[in-house]
């Protein structure tokens, strides 16, 4: 369609205006082709008629779309042309605040003027290995582009930074430099960076000054090459400098100062070191009081001298050299102060003793008559003769102005060579990237050489960028194979060659120098003549004649030729700088002058101006002889052009990056743009110039997924077809009539400019309708819900009002019925009352009366009562001491009467006792009356304890009894007393109630008054009743107020306490996370150190035996290096030594600066000693144990020989049984390999031999039953043994006790327990001959199946030799074979039998141990050695079968470098481990540990243990980025480590083990010490699985998670600009969500199927989550693009997917979910409204999981990507800002993607027992052998 066609009314347009550059306004009406007027509105609501230019009829440039306003590439815009580069540049950098735009291959960059969060390495991670278009514009993104450039391209990079004073050249070059040393990955070269950072102070010092644009404005142009080595690290510097401005030496313009150095010196003159400079303050010299502005503002010269100082120092710069810098300095000060006085016109002389001169000779070490001379002198040289002429004053000036300039331009050349010498690498450099910090294009009120020189570098420059450009665009066309048409750009060549051509402006300036008499005005005039209307670049000014004008591309520049010729000459007298070398005082002078007497070519030095210091590209032109005087006299220009075209050579063979820096106002005021002034500097830099010719073409390209998908809208259903592209051609040619304005590309879509707004407004059109469709359906639609639904309020508010009413009259009835029965109930109330209280008081007054009759009456009674008590026990007690009495009297008789019988009785027995034969008559029945007696004995102490306790009974009985009386006695006395007292109370009380009575009327004649007074008082206390009820009521609800405050004050502190715990707790949590993350952290940066150890040391052997002749080749399983947490003996060490002695010149050589690497080396050497000392104090307590064991040992010698014949015997028999198994093994696969008649024939020799095979294996299976039945009688025999011995120790002592015994009641005592262990004895002899039956009868049974077993072979025999002789042998061996199975099963059957047998037998052994070991001490005294040598006790050892074992592995100690080869080395999860048990080499080392400990072995456990850990790392090195070994073995390790702590013996990790597991527990090592290792070995495995799942998943999350279309058709697809087709890698394939989720899955399935313990498997997974979380958000933070409404919902769709992953994988409580509560929060950030406060207080409120500084930069970010959205309201960021301001959140943009969660490993014991592992033949590891 015609351009003219989108002139349409509401149209919008850019117009010119003086203030604002441009200026947007809307059309009113259509514009018709023939209008000179177009009818405008301004944006403020002013209407104007806008006249077209009636020559060009030029329309004013139409408006972008609002869409497409605020795009990270211009060239993305649909119209290409100064306002809309403009406006975009400015919304991007006020409202967005971003200061980085594309504009094609260049990088548009706006000095902020303020520090932005922008440049942490965090940033530099982000932007690290990703495509430029798919990040914002950014400093990092060109460098990553040029530094992937040249690992892909291998070829050299450039970044040209040019742009005004002050726009921020420096700063982006030193960020471009920072990029290149964070991700050049340079451990040991990383300071290249830091050093030419501290060569900037320096630099600064002496090549910046202060100028009216600038305070610290750069006065020369450097170009920085970056040095990089194969592998692209970082190994050094060089930098170059261009055009140093001389002339500020020695003048300055108003408000300007000389280079900072000179009053940075003034400023610290008072210094004791300075003290001989002989220095002042800044306005004594002339050399820096011309511009009248010695001072700048907020800047301490003094500080920012020590600043230069100390960089000085950093770069190696000794102090001598310095104080020779500064006394050169200060000597170009008072150089500047020497006066000249004229003698005449031609001559001039210095006054003598002229104390600066004196000053600066003194300084400078040469003689004062000489320096004056050559001052004001100057020697002409002829073919024959040599002059001294003198020359006249203003010439003696200039010299002198020269000579500063010379002196001050060698020093900073030699301050330069000095700084490249720090920064040179030792390394062969393999490709550079350069930075060019350049001045950029400059025009001034007064423009001088300086001016012209830097103008004419620019030209160049843009020359080359225009080239570059041309070809970008050229190669574009061709790739998309489109035909190509020259582009008709603007090409500055002419005014190239104005400048450089023969007779150009260069060439006449050097002819007129030449010239012996030439002059600024004889130039100018040659000027005028050669140039003027001869070339239309070109001008005279009309008022001057000093001065022409050329018209540069960026603007026309008037230069004035006052000056040109001596600046270009930039005379020095040869005789001046021979009196400065002949300077022997000061040894710097000289040096400054030798470099300049070196080969002297266009690359090196010269006294006038700056040239590179060294070439890569290029090679300088060689020198000829006699050629070095001619060239010290070449001019300023000439050298500058030499200069200037080899680092134009330098860029054509590198490949340039544009970076153009933007000063946005000339106040240095943050974010505010001045149109007016980036107008300027767009156009000086070439930024329109790309434009133009990116808008000469074809500037809009769409790929057609990209075109389809924007555009759909557009299509019918019909014409959507499977081809896109074939569709895309389609649609176009139904929208687009005119071919020209499109081109079809191989896989894009050409536009010209303003094709695309058109397209835009076709579509924005089409929605419009149908926006306006589903508009009015949803309004009808609506309006119908509001009719139903207040058509339903009406009913409803009817029914309720009627219902009220009702309600009303129904409570008006009730109320009437309720006031009746209310009276009714009152009246009955208040006569019921009076009747009740009549009634009361008649009964009170009845219940008195009759009370104090009944009170009288029983007082009476009571009296009588308590009398007759008294009597009945004072007549009972005398009759009680009358009986005790007669009592006592008659008991004393009785026992005299009984004590004199007894006596005669004595008397009587003592004579009988006295007579032998009495004796023996009596003993005969001793024991029986002893019996008899004693039982008398024992009834009669029983009754007399009975006649005892009834006694004491009686006596407490009678005490009680008497202490009654006593009371009741005390009692009448005082009642007696009470009854006197009482008589004489009477009386009293008579005469008192005669008073009373008189009392009485006087009380009652009171008592009216006082009822008076009481009625009266009681009305009162009513009333102060009621009010104090009402102040008690106002004080219950103050208090039910105060005490609800009171608790919620209660409830609020337990709350807040309650949070302070909680928070106190998480804090405590996050400490520890903290602590452990630094302690995994140390670890990793220990074994990073620790690889880098290895591959220095790898490095050097490499170093070492490259000399040597012959290729050697190492084990491949030999370690490298031993591990760090060997424990080692003082043995091992010993035997180490001599491997240590080889070793130690290949380490001693490695550069070992490793400080941590040492530390945790010197803290192994301690713990090992501690060990050591504690293995030493170990061993002794073992060896006195041993002792004390050797001698109990000593007295049964026979029992331990008969012990290990049985364990030889039984390990015969295992041996044995083995080997039939391989015996029948070889004879079946010898059957099934020959199979032919003649070999199985019964005659051949192979059936022979079968057939002794059989029988042998018959004899051998009868002679194993032998056995086995000997090994049954055997252990019965030991069962027996035991119990005998019991009783044979119990009879001895017994005998011992009964010889002993002198009392008869003990032999009868003994007489009894001999009963006792008869009885014993006999049950145990019937319990051993029912035993001996059974055995018998088993004996017999077993006989009889031998029997059947022989005759049914025979059978067999007789069928099998009827068989055929093939059939014969498959029959007999497949009998055989379940012959031999049957029995080995029913072996086995028994086994388990005798062993649960042997095991409770061992329990009962224990319990009887110690019993037995007393008693055999004293039974081995009784016994003769003969008894002993007759009754041996012989021990019971049953062989066990093959799988019955202890759960431990033995092998031999030489094959332990086998073991870890053939485990560790070469086992490949892929292959061998996937059929394996999980976790089966850890459960293997595990067993060989344990016997290890078994056999107490320290250094075959040390050894293995060292072994495995250097084995396990040498293996993560090898295959450390394959997913599957990683998990494999940090599996192993975790079992392992689960393993060691599980058998360690601690209870704490005994608590699930099984009886038979506790068995298995070490005994003689403490292995704590290695769990540690193989803790921070797992820890060291996990973080390298971390990053193996980073490096797979990275390339994955930014497309599957953002670009990729999860919802079709949800996300609009905006155009892209020149930056996305200039990637630097290409499509391999985009990956989807889906492409995550199988990611994931595989990872989850590898990690269940090598047994990963679940707890760790949760914290891999919430890891995986987080890098995932963490990147697609650090990447949404960096893509305008991406911040949409339509891409949160996709951000919202995946991340449920992702959730839904957990759920399905019961994942949810790993913490993976919250992990990407950042990213979820944005997405919503990003969907919500975002207009008023309460979205604010909203948005606030919702998105506490991101820092402010994320909140603002989405919103800052956030696109349209329709017109129907809207954009972010400046003044809401603001709002959000102000209300997050109190947030206390970190002020880091991006997350860290590198963290990783401090990991744990929960303990998770085995239920596997160690007994049944089986080790697969696939291992290789036959020569270990289970025990």
């Amino acid at each position: 369609m015609a351009a003219s066609e989108l002139y349409t009314k509401y149209a919008r347009v850019w117009i010119p205006d003086p203030e604002e550059v441009w200026k947007s306004a809307e059309l009113l009406k259509d514009y018709k082709p023939g209008d000179k007027v177009l009818q405008l509105r301004l944006e403020e609501g002013k209407d104007l008629e806008y006249c077209l230019d009636q020559k060009t009829k030029e329309l004013p440039p139409l408006r972008n779309p609002d869409i497409l306003v605020g795009e990270n590439d211009l060239t993305a815009l649909s119209y290409l042309h100064e306002p809309a580069v403009l406006h975009n540049l400015k919304v991007r950098f006020i409202d967005s605040k971003l200061i980085y735009t594309y504009c094609g291959i260049v990088l548009v960059a706006i000095n902020p003027y303020e520090q932005l969060p922008i440049y942490g390495e965090d940033i530099i991670n982000a932007y690290s290995g990703q495509n430029m278009g798919d990040m914002d514009p950014h400093i990092f993104a060109v460098a990553e582009e040029a530094y992937k450039q040249m690992a892909r391209d291998e070829r050299n990079q450039s970044i040209i930074v040019s742009g005004e004073s002050g726009a921020g050249k420096t700063v982006s070059a030193k960020y471009a430099m920072r990029y290149f040393a964070t991700v050049s990955g340079s451990a040991s070269e990383a300071n290249v960076e830091e050093k030419v950072l501290a060569s900037n102070p320096i630099m600064e010092s002496i090549g910046n000054a202060k100028t009216t644009r600038n305070d610290n404005s750069s006065r020369f142009g450097k170009y920085i090459e970056i040095g990089f080595d194969k592998r692209y690290r970082i190994i050094g510097a060089n930098m170059r400098t261009y055009l140093l401005e001389k002339s500020r030496v020695v003048f300055q313009a108003e408000e300007e100062r000389n280079y900072h150095i000179f009053y940075q010196l003034c400023a610290s003159a008072a210094l004791p070191e300075f003290k001989t400079l002989r220095l002042g303050n800044a306005n004594y010299f002339h050399y820096t009081k011309q511009g009248g502005s010695p001072v700048i503002d907020g800047v301490d010269d003094a500080k920012e001298m020590v600043n230069t100082r100390q960089a000085c120092t950093l770069l190696g710069i000794s102090d001598s050299y310095q104080m020779g810098i500064y006394q050169i300095l200060a000597g170009i000060l008072h150089l500047g102060n020497v006066e000249f006085a004229s003698r005449d016109s031609d001559s001039c002389i210095i006054p003598p003793k002229h104390e600066p001169l004196t000053i600066f000779c003194d300084l400078m070490g040469v003689e004062y008559e000489e320096m004056a001379h050559w001052l004001c002198h100057r020697k002409l040289a002829t073919a024959t003769e040599t002059y001294i002429k003198p020359i006249s004053k203003l010439h003696a000036i200039n010299a002198r102005d020269a000579l500063a300039k010379h002196i001050y331009a060698n020093l900073f050349n030699w301050i330069v060579d000095h700084v490249n010498k720090a920064l040179h690498a030792t390394v062969k450099q393999h490709s550079f990237i350069g930075v060019l910090d350049i001045y950029g294009f400059e025009t001034f009120e007064i423009n001088s050489f300086e001016q012209f020189c830097i103008n004419y570098a620019n030209e160049k420059l843009q020359q080359q960028f225009n080239m570059h450009v041309f070809k970008l665009e050229q190669e574009e066309y061709m790739k998309e194979q489109i035909p190509w048409t020259l582009i008709d750009f603007y090409d500055n060549q002419p005014c190239i060659n104005l400048i450089e051509a023969k007779m150009g402006i260069l060439d006449l300036l050097d002819e007129e120098c030449k010239m012996p008499k030439g002059s600024d005005d004889t130039w100018a005039q040659k000027l005028y003549n050669t140039h003027l209307n001869k070339c239309a670049l070109f001008e005279k000014p009309r008022l001057s004649n000093k001065a022409f004008i050329i018209k540069h591309f960026a603007d026309k520049v008037e230069y004035q030729c006052e000056g040109f010729l001596e600046k270009n000459k930039d005379t020095v007298y040869e005789e001046q700088i021979k009196v400065l070398k002949s300077s022997k005082k000061f040894k710097l002078l000289p040096e400054l002058f030798q470099d300049e007497e070196k080969a002297i070519s266009p690359t090196s030095a010269t006294p006038s101006g700056r040239v590179p210091l060294s070439r890569t590209a290029v090679k300088p032109a060689k020198a000829r002889p006699g050629q070095a005087s001619k060239e010290h006299k070449k001019t300023v220009g000439h050298q500058f052009r030499n200069s200037l075209h080899l680092l134009m050579e330098t860029l054509n063979a590198t490949t340039p990056h544009y970076v153009r820096c933007i000063k946005p106002n000339d106040f240095k005021f943050p974010f505010t743009f001045d149109e007016k002034r980036a107008v300027q500097q767009l156009r000086a830099c070439g930024v329109l110039e790309t434009i133009r010719i990116s808008a000469a073409g074809f500037p809009s390209r769409w790929t057609y997924q990209e075109f389809f998908s924007r555009y759909r809208v557009l299509m019918k259903q019909r014409d959507v077809l499977g081809d896109r592209k074939q569709t895309c051609k389609n649609v176009l040619e139904k929208l687009i009539l005119d071919k020209d304005k499109y081109q079809f590309g191989k896989t894009k879509i050409f536009f010209r400019a303003g094709q695309v707004a058109y397209l835009e407004k076709i579509r924005a059109d089409k929605l419009r309708a149908a926006c306006i469709r589903i508009q009015k359906t949803i309004r009808g639609w609506l309006m119908r819900k509001k009719y139903v639904r207040m058509r339903k309020a009406a009913i409803t508010i009817q029914r309720y009002v009627r219902g009220y009413q009702a309600r009303c009259y129904a409570n008006f009835l009730r109320r009437t019925r309720a006031a009746i029965t209310i009276q009714k109930f009152q009246r009955m109330y208040v006569v019921h009352k009076r009747y009740q209280c009549m009634r009361a008081a008649t009964i009170a007054l009845q219940a008195l009366l009759r009370g104090y009759m009944a009170r009288n009456k029983y007082q009476m009674m009571l009296r009588e009562h308590k009398s007759i008590i008294i009597q009945k026990h004072v007549r009972g007690w005398l009759a009680r001491v009358h009986y005790h009495r007669t009592l006592k009297a008659i008991v004393y008789l009785q026992c005299c009467y009984r004590r004199m019988m007894a006596k005669r009785e004595l008397k009587k027995l003592k004579i009988e006792a006295r007579s032998v034969e009495r004796y023996k008559k009596l003993h005969i029945g001793l024991e029986n009356k002893i019996m008899q007696l004693q039982r008398k004995i024992d009834e009669q102490n029983k009754e007399y304890k009975s006649l005892m306790e009834k006694l004491s009974n009686l006596e407490i009985t009678y005490s009680t009894e008497t202490e009654k009386l006593r009371s009741d006695v005390e009692r009448l006395r005082m009642s007696e007393e009470e009854a006197k007292n009482a008589a004489n109370r009477v009386l009293s009380l008579q005469e008192e109630i005669a008073k009373l009575r008189k009392e009485l009327h006087q009380t009652q004649s009171e008592k009216k008054t006082i009822e008076e007074w009481a009625d009266k008082y009681k009305h009162e206390t009513e009333q102060l009743v009621s009010e104090l009820k009402e102040q008690n009521t106002l004080l219950k609800t103050e208090k039910e107020e105060l005490n609800r405050r009171i608790h919620d004050q209660a409830r609020e502190i337990t709350e807040t306490m309650e949070k302070k715990l909680v928070e106190e707790t998480k804090q405590l949590e996050l400490d520890l996370n903290d602590e452990r993350l630094r302690y995994q952290n140390l670890l990793n940066e220990f074994s990073r150190l620790e690889e880098r150890y290895d591959d220095l040391k790898d490095e050097m052997n490499l170093m070492v035996s490259i000399p040597k002749p012959g290729h050697k080749r190492t084990d491949s399983t030999h370690s490298s290096n031993e591990s760090e947490y060997t424990f080692s003996s003082e043995i091992t060490e010993a035997e180490d030594l001599p491997v240590r002695m080889e070793q130690e010149p290949s380490e001693k050589k490695a550069p070992l600066d490793m400080s941590l690497f040492l530390k945790l080396q010197k803290r192994v050497t301690e713990l090992e000693q501690e060990k050591q000392s504690l293995q030493d104090e170990l061993d002794r307590k073992e060896e006195q144990a041993l002792r004390a064991k050797a001698k109990e040992e000593e007295r049964p010698p026979m029992r331990g020989a008969e012990l290990e014949y049985e364990s030889l015997k039984r390990q015969e028999l295992e041996s044995e049984n083995k080997k039939l198994k391989n015996e029948l093994n070889e004879l079946q696969k010898a059957l099934t390999e020959t199979r032919s008649p003649e070999v199985t024939a019964p005659g051949a020799p192979a059936y022979r031999v079968l057939l002794d095979q059989l029988t042998s294996v018959s004899e051998e299976l009868e002679v194993r039953k032998e056995e086995v039945l000997i090994l049954r009688s055997q252990l019965v025999s030991q069962k027996e043994a035991i119990q005998p011995k019991n009783t044979m120790t119990d009879s001895t002592i017994l005998l011992e006790d009964v010889q002993k015994m002198k009392d008869k009641g003990e032999i009868a005592q003994a007489y009894i327990g001999l009963k006792e262990t008869n009885r014993l004895l006999e049950s145990q002899l019937q319990s051993q001959k029912k035993s001996h039956e059974n055995e018998l009868e088993s004996l017999r049974g077993e006989i009889q199946s031998l029997k059947e077993e022989n005759n049914r072979q025979q059978q067999l025999l007789a069928q099998n030799l009827q068989l055929p002789p093939e059939a014969r042998i498959e029959a007999s061996l497949q009998h055989e074979i379940t012959r031999l199975t049957n029995e080995n099963l029913d072996l086995m059957e028994q086994l388990e039998k005798q062993d649960k047998t042997v095991r409770k037998l061992k329990k009962q052994l224990k319990v009887f141990a110690k019993k037995i070991g007393e008693l055999e001490v004293g039974q081995m005294e009784n016994i003769s050695p003969g008894q002993i040598i007759d009754e041996p006790i012989r021990p019971v050892n049953i062989p066990r079968k093959e799988k019955d074992f202890q759960g431990m592995l033995e092998y031999k100690k030489e094959d332990e470098q086998k073991l870890v080869k053939n485990l560790i080395l070469e086992l490949k999860p892929r292959g061998v481990a996937v059929n394996l048990i999980p976790g089966l080499p850890a459960y293997i080392l595990f067993m060989c540990v344990r016997h290890a400990d078994y056999l107490n072995d320290d250094q075959k456990v040390r050894s293995l243990l060292t072994s495995t850990i250097n084995g396990i790392k040498k293996v993560l090195k090898k295959r450390g980025d394959d997913f599957e070994t990683v998990s494999f073995w940090l599996s192993n390790t975790c079992r392992f480590l689960h393993c060691l702590k599980q058998y360690s013996g601690e209870e704490g990790f005994m608590k699930h083990n099984t009886p038979r597991q506790n068995e298995h527990c070490l005994t003689n090592f403490d292995l704590a010490e290695y769990r540690q290792v193989l803790s921070d070995l797992a820890i060291q495995i996990y973080q390298q699985l971390v990053r193996v799942l980073e490096n797979i998943l990275q390339p994955m999350i930014v497309s599957g998670m953002l670009e990729h279309e999860t919802i079709q058709g949800v996300s609009g697809v905006k155009p892209t600009g020149l930056r996305k087709r200039t990637s630097s890698i290409a499509d391999e394939g985009t990956y989807t969500l889906d492409s995550i989720i199988r990611q994931l899955n595989s990872f989850h399935s590898v990690m269940c199927q090598h047994g990963m313990d679940p707890e760790l498997i949760k914290q891999v997974v919430k890891q995986m989550f987080y890098i995932i979380g963490a990147i697609t958000l650090n990447n949404l933070l960096l893509r305008k693009d991406m911040c949409s409404w339509s891409k949160g919902m996709q951000i919202r769709y995946n991340v449920s997917q992702l959730e839904e992953w957990l759920r399905d994988k019961n994942l949810m409580n790993s913490g993976a979910k919250e992990t990407l509560e950042p990213l979820i929060q944005a997405a919503q950030l990003l969907q919500v409204k975002k207009k008023t406060d309460e979205d604010a207080e909203a948005i606030c409120s919702m998105c506490n999981a991101l820092t402010t500084a994320q909140i603002v930069k989405v919103l800052n970010l956030y696109t349209p990507v329709n017109e129907f959205e809207e954009r972010v309201l400046v003044s809401f960021i603001r709002t959000i800002q102000m209300r997050l301001r109190d947030r206390k959140d970190s002020p880091q943009l991006l997350m860290d993607a590198k963290h990783i969660f401090p990991v744990t490993f929960p303990f998770n014991p085995s239920s596997l027992a160690l007994e049944t592992i089986q080790i697969p033949a696939s291992l290789g590891l036959g020569f270990i052998s289970r025990v």
